[in-house]
């Protein structure tokens, strides 16, 4: 069964996509299938691997995108699910087991224009038909707004685990707080809508700290973020198992870079070469690692 994962945090900026986007490389480049679901209105995930020609063709076609399967009769999960989604310049796939299912502009209106069937809201069309295809996965990662309005809620649905990228800052904490609240009421408006087969809502397991400067003493941050973590957990408001990650991602310049040439990091020829991005890269893989390992404790 693919373990379906929610990247989330209330406070933006925190280098939530490209933290999701090179875990979900790490993880396709240590052998397992992996699916990006994009929920992000700003579309910066899929136009990453996408590069803007791509999107920009699905963008003005209107179809194509996450926001088609909740019109009914339009397209469905399986439909506009992108195979190999990360090509070169000569068609190959270098990472042929990372799929996406990919999102443009107009998802903005499923937050404003959309009124759907009341008994059957938004977030259980998108479950029933990730259903679809979720066998197919080891891992499904959904990129989600620093929010949960509506498309957040389809990705923490249909999630198993929440995990919270974070700077080392105060505000990162507050996000915390305030997503772990904003949880609560959601999981209360949805419950009577999950099924056995779900399990329980998904709950916090970890917070990642990521984009950490060069220089920046982070021992205060971490120690603060892991007090909350601790609290959460004592009122069984975060999983028993959730864990403040050994593991932390430093800032790179050639993440910047690895977006334009629309790859992720461990794809891009600099990364590999014995220079200070290569460090990056060693990040995003030890976190996936230990996203892995994670795993066996996720149900505790």
């Amino acid at each position: 069964m693919a373990r379906k994962i929610a990247f989330i945090n209330y406070k933006g900026g925190v280098g939530k996509t490209s933290l999701l986007v090179n875990i979900a490389a790490s993880l396709a480049k240590m052998g397992h299938r992996v699916l990006i679901c994009d929920f992000d209105t700003q579309s910066n995930a899929s136009i990453w691997l996408l590069k803007l020609d791509r999107w920009n063709k699905i963008n003005s076609a209107g179809r194509g995108s996450i926001y088609s399967v909740f019109n009914p009769g339009e397209e469905r999960v399986k439909d506009i699910l992108i195979k190999d989604v990360v090509r070169t310049k000569t068609g190959e796939a270098p990472l042929p087991s990372l799929d996406l299912i990919p999102t443009t502009f107009n998802l903005v209106d499923l937050e404003n224009e959309y009124s759907g069937d009341p008994a059957q809201p938004h977030y259980v069309v998108f479950r029933d038909q990730l259903a679809e295809v979720e066998a197919d996965y080891d891992f499904i990662l959904f990129d989600c707004p620093p929010n949960i309005l509506r498309a957040s809620q389809c990705g923490i649905f249909s999630a198993n685990e929440i995990y919270v990228p974070s700077n080392p800052d105060a505000l990162s904490l507050i996000g915390f707080t305030l997503l772990v609240e904003k949880l609560s009421k959601f999981h209360q408006l949805s419950a009577s809508f999950r099924t056995s087969r779900q399990g329980v809502p998904a709950r916090v397991q970890g917070i990642i700290f990521n984009s950490i400067k060069t220089g920046v003493d982070i021992d205060v941050p971490r120690m603060r973020m892991q007090l909350r973590l601790n609290q959460f957990r004592s009122a069984k408001r975060a999983a028993p198992a959730a864990k403040l990650f050994d593991q932390q991602v430093r800032d790179a310049m050639v993440v910047r870079r690895a977006v334009t040439l629309g790859l992720p990091v461990n794809l891009v020829k600099a990364a590999a070469e014995g220079t200070e991005e290569e460090t990056v890269v060693d990040d995003y893989r030890r976190v996936a690692a230990e996203l892995v390992r994670h795993g066996d404790r996720v149900n505790e």
